[in-house]
């Protein structure tokens, strides 16, 4: 079984940067894609960015330029380094995982908010 835990999450201006972690209890974090997932109000959760097990990213194009996502398989931790925040940016941002076997993330952590004011 695998279990997620998100942090860093918080109340930040326009123009701030967070960053977030996920830390992966449970079996061998290097044989897992990561990634981050958003939803924000009245909207569909939309993937944020994903990291391979060998550390090859692909984001938002919203995104782009603004976030980064890294992997310390030495300490099963995904961060999520956001930079420039927007206004649109705010939501519940969840950890997920997923086997490599498996097409579809099925693994989530509990969210953790993000509201960026103008």
């Amino acid at each position: 079984q695998v279990e997620l835990a998100e942090s860093g999450g918080g109340l930040v201006q326009a123009g701030d940067s967070l960053r977030l972690s996920c830390a992966f209890l449970g079996r061998t974090f290097s044989l897992y894609v990561m990634g981050w997932f958003r939803q924000a109000p009245g909207q569909e959760r939309e993937l944020v960015a994903q990291i391979t097990s060998g550390g090859s990213t692909s984001y938002l194009d919203s995104v782009k330029g603004r976030f980064t996502l890294s992997r310390d398989n030495a300490k099963n931790t995904v961060y999520l380094q956001m930079n420039n925040l927007r206004p649109e940016d705010t939501g519940i941002y969840y950890c997920a995982a997923k086997d490599i076997r498996t097409p579809d993330f099925n693994y989530w952590g509990q969210g953790t908010q993000v509201t960026v004011s103008s």
